[in-house]
């Protein structure tokens, strides 16, 4: 259809957490922000076409989704990842982090504890610490601009910690990896050993560049929880729906009932509306977009090679967001982030806000016209050249 991803929408006023938390915190004037993760590319038309359709009904009660939904769901992870999810298995929530939160009451006690791997997505740490859970870490190793997975720790701190429950981030936000099926496998075997269940997150599975693939963890165990969400795909993250599969029929009670605990019953109206449409019809546009961000992702990475030598860029399989090592500056946090925001008036995630192995990092947001993205690599041009 040739969609048009070069035109630049105002956000400012419309609540956007994005635009408008800058200005409420007081950040300089004029700072660019490029940091959480939601795009500036409204969603698919067809998507806002049965949105208006359901706003023009006008009434909005409590909806129940039918048969569509959940073969529009089911549909999308077959044809593109070879997931098969039947319908009772797919658990809806308003979110992947109130999912894993959930989960994470549903199947461990308080003390128990939960292994993440850092520098990971900063939610992973709350939803382990605020609900009383003893939160270990294995830290990926860095070398040569690229992550790995250390699975001797990752085993030996299983072991002595006796952890109970496994948060896989695929891809990795922030580090852009999309692990192997070898990688997936070797973590599987040793959960398995173990007695760990595993949580994979997988929001981001659907941008996955040239050169890598995703594999869904539920492939290699059908006992795992795979959280997914169309909304990092089609930009739909304010309208609030996720879904989980779960194939275990205990885990799946027992997720189901902790929902239920939480006084959490009915799904967002139009966000039932917005998955069905974008999984059932949301293909072209997608693919579309990716070619689109791929063009970005090369722009920033030869920007920063040719003009910002010290800053090394973490080549991003996954994801929409690039990981940018400041280390070679030899910069607190403190002073890295001051300068990128009063210097280059340029609002990135600091590094450690996804845990301590973040320090000498900022991950940038490249969903956004090239115009914008050429205006803030010009900035940080401005303050680090």
């Amino acid at each position: 259809m040739g969609y048009c991803f070069d035109a630049v929408v105002n956000r400012y006023g419309t609540n956007s957490m994005k635009y408008d938390l800058s200005v409420r915190k007081g950040t300089p004037e004029g700072v660019l922000p490029m940091w959480v993760a939601d795009m500036d590319f409204p969603a698919p038309s067809d998507v806002l076409e049965d949105i208006h359709k359901a706003v023009a009904h006008g009434i909005f009660g409590y909806t129940v989704p039918d048969d569509g939904y959940y073969d529009a769901v089911a549909g999308w992870f077959g044809s593109r990842f070879g997931y098969q999810a039947e319908k009772r298995e797919i658990v809806k929530s308003p979110g992947v982090v109130f999912a894993l939160a959930q989960i994470v009451r549903a199947l461990t006690m308080p003390g128990e504890a939960v292994i993440i791997q850092t520098p990971v997505y900063y939610p992973f740490f709350s939803i382990v610490l605020d609900n009383e859970r003893t939160l270990v870490t294995n830290p990926l190793k860095y070398s040569d601009g690229a992550y790995t997975i250390d699975f001797t720790d990752f085993e030996d701190k299983i072991i002595k910690h006796c952890v109970k429950l496994f948060i896989l981030c695929n891809p990795h936000n922030p580090v852009g990896r999309v692990w192997t099926r070898a990688e997936l496998e070797q973590m599987n075997d040793i959960c398995v050993r173990h007695g760990v269940i595993v949580v994979s997150d997988e929001i981001h599975c659907d941008f996955v560049w040239r050169g890598s693939s995703h594999t869904c963890f539920g492939l290699l165990n059908e006992n795992s929880i795979i959280a997914t969400a169309p909304s990092k795909t089609f930009n739909l993250a304010g309208l609030q729906i996720s879904n989980v599969f779960v194939k275990n029929a205990d885990f799946r009670r027992k997720l189901i009932a902790e929902i239920g605990r939480s006084g959490y019953s009915q799904l967002n109206t139009l966000g039932i509306a917005a998955c069905q449409s974008a999984y059932a019809k949301g293909a072209m546009w997608l693919d579309e977009l990716k070619t689109y961000l791929t063009g970005n992702i090369r722009l920033t990475m030869d920007f920063i090679a040719a003009q910002l030598p010290k800053i090394k860029v973490v080549e991003p399989q996954g994801t929409y967001l690039v990981w940018l090592d400041f280390s070679e500056y030899g910069l607190t946090q403190n002073e890295l982030v001051r300068r990128t925001t009063e210097g280059a008036k340029l609002w990135l995630s600091s590094g450690t806000e996804f845990g301590s192995d973040g320090k000498g990092f900022q991950r940038i947001n490249i969903a956004c016209p090239r115009s914008v993205l050429e205006d803030g690599l010009r900035r940080l041009e401005s303050e680090f050249a």
